[in-house]
């Protein structure tokens, strides 16, 4: 009787103890992050495309929580490009999608022309996520390309740089 007791207290006891283990779980969770490394990589390649296609440009890449980690400016670059490049990195992170994307649909006269309106939001082509295994990872953003497209490739050009090294 006392064994079944005994047996009876081990097992609830091993059990309580699973479900404070899962709750403990649940209030936490693990993230994936760019390394510097990694995001001076991208940076790199994507200035590297732009210098390859004639234009002087600042690239900067972010974090997940839109802080810069790498920020270059090439030596022509214009001194409005390094802020721009940073913003177009922060606005594609923080609304996960392309800042060539939300220019589209934040156009006067559109529904969601007030994103245009919020702090810190470039809606200007050239941020572009960096995504992997459905998760954001950070973003890049290029800026000093003569449009939009040129920059969305520069960027497009440093995530390619990356990419086998993020797939999980």
């Amino acid at each position: 009787m006392m064994r079944k007791t005994l047996l009876r207290a081990a097992l609830a006891g091993a059990l309580s103890a699973g479900l404070g283990l899962a709750h403990a779980q649940d209030a936490t969770y693990n993230i994936r992050t760019l390394t510097p490394e990694t995001a001076l990589k991208a940076a790199q390649a994507a200035l590297k495309s732009c210098r390859d296609g004639g234009f002087q440009v600042a690239v900067a890449v972010v974090d997940r929580s839109g802080l810069a980690q790498v920020m270059l400016r090439d030596r022509f670059a214009g001194a409005h490009t390094p802020k721009t490049a940073i913003g177009k990195a922060w606005t594609a992170v923080s609304f996960r999608s392309s800042t060539t994307g939300l220019a589209d649909i934040s156009q006067p006269g559109k529904p969601s022309s007030g994103l245009r309106n919020l702090p810190h939001v470039v809606a200007l082509g050239g941020g572009v996520p960096i995504e992997a295994g459905g998760s954001i990872l950070g973003g890049i953003g290029v800026s000093g390309a003569p449009s939009a497209e040129a920059d969305d490739k520069c960027a497009k050009a440093g995530i390619n740089a990356i990419k086998d090294a993020l797939e999980f």
